[in-house]
Formats: C-alpha cells, structure tokens, sequence
C-alpha cells in the first residue's frame, strides 16, 4: 500500500482521519498551510506506531501544493487514497464579502481539489485507481453562510465531474457532507466521522457511493 495523502490536515478532521488511515497500517503523507500544524498531525500519526511525513503548502497556491503533492510521491509513492480537507468556513451574508474575499473562499474549497485531482488522479488510475475523498459541509444552502454554501455546493459538482473523469479508469470520487459543527466528544466527533472516510475507501467498485451524509 502506497499510503494517504491527505491536504488540509487541522486538528479535527484531518489528524482523525490521518491516525484512522494509519492505525490500518497506510504511511501518510500530511499537507497543510502552516509547517507546525502539518508536522502535529505527522506526529500524531506516529505516535499511534504509523508512519507519516509533513509538507507544508496553502491550498490557494497552485505550484507549491503542486510541489507538496510531488513530495509526497516521491515519500511514499502514488497514494492509494486521497482526501482533500482543505475548507475556509465563513458566516458571511450577502454582500458582506468582499470579491476577493469570496474568491479565497472559493479557492480553498473547491480550486484547491481540483489542483490536487488534476495532478494526482490520472497517476493514481494509470497505477491501479484508488479513492479520491473530499469533506464536504451544508447539505443545506444558509443565507448566514453565503460563500460557505456555495463553496459547499461546488464540491458536489467538482465530485460529480472528477467521478466522471476518473471513475472509468478506476478512481473512486466521493465527499463526505458533514452537516454540524465537529466537536470532539459531541455527536459530531472526528473520529467517528474518520470511520467515513476508511469505509469509502475499502469500497468495492460495485459498492461505489459518490456522496455520504454524516447527520446526527
């Protein structure tokens, strides 16, 4: 196994998904924004007995995630699973946003995913396929959320395309729409919604679910 990569690695989501892929023995490549926040979710990994590796990079810069992500190759080889993270959660309504301020959002949300689809997914088809796992948030558009809703929205569209692109050569394409805030120790805990992202990821092709709701 060639292990995860998984880009936007914070405290919530990303290290529990990272330690549940590498308690199942996968190495784990960690991409975050800030080099500290990378490496505390490296360490956690390890610390649990797996192997993981930290690289720092913004989602919104196309040539140093595109550097990340080659990093990682070069670490631990063409990842078997993918999942990007990557998410700037706003409450914002209309027009309180600036345009470049909603531009950002947009950048992070969705560009950045489809960056890391358009430079990892054809390797990873062309060695096997494998699964390609975006968070996604809002099963419900909010006025209170604005730019979140519709950062939302595209990353059903940006899935429902990259299934398409990818899914005949292999490549399992699905978000996992987590619909409340993640608190650990609430119904809405981490790790219980890291369990998501392994059962998609050891779905067979005939199993292929493309969106799954974590509602409670």
């Amino acid at each position: 196994m060639s292990g995860l990569i998984i880009v936007g690695a914070g405290p919530l989501i990303g290290r529990s998904v990272a330690r549940r892929f590498g308690r199942e023995g996968l190495p784990v490549a960690v991409v975050a924004r800030r080099p500290a926040a990378a490496e505390e979710v490296a360490a956690a990994v390890r610390a649990d007995g797996g192997r993981a590796v930290a690289f720092a990079a913004d989602a919104t810069d196309e040539k140093g995630l595109r550097a990340a992500l080659d990093a990682a190759v070069e670490a631990h080889g063409v990842p078997d699973a993918v999942v990007y993270n990557a998410g700037l959660i706003r409450a914002d309504r209309l027009g309180e946003l600036a345009s470049d301020e909603f531009l950002e959002t947009l950048a992070v949300n969705v560009v950045g995913a489809l960056t890391a689809a358009a430079h990892l997914g054809p390797r990873m088809a062309a060695t096997g396929g494998g699964a390609f796992l975006i968070t996604g948030g809002m099963p419900q558009p909010l006025a209170s959320h604005v730019s979140l809703s519709l950062g939302k929205a595209g990353v059903r569209a940006a899935a429902d395309m990259l299934a398409q692109e990818l899914g005949p050569s292999g490549v399992h394409v699905a978000t996992v729409t987590v619909a409340d805030e993640v608190r650990p120790g609430t119904a809405y805990d981490p790790d219980d919604i890291a369990d998501l992202y392994w059962e998609l990821y050891r779905q067979s092709p005939e199993e292929w679910e493309r969106e799954v709701l974590f509602a409670r």
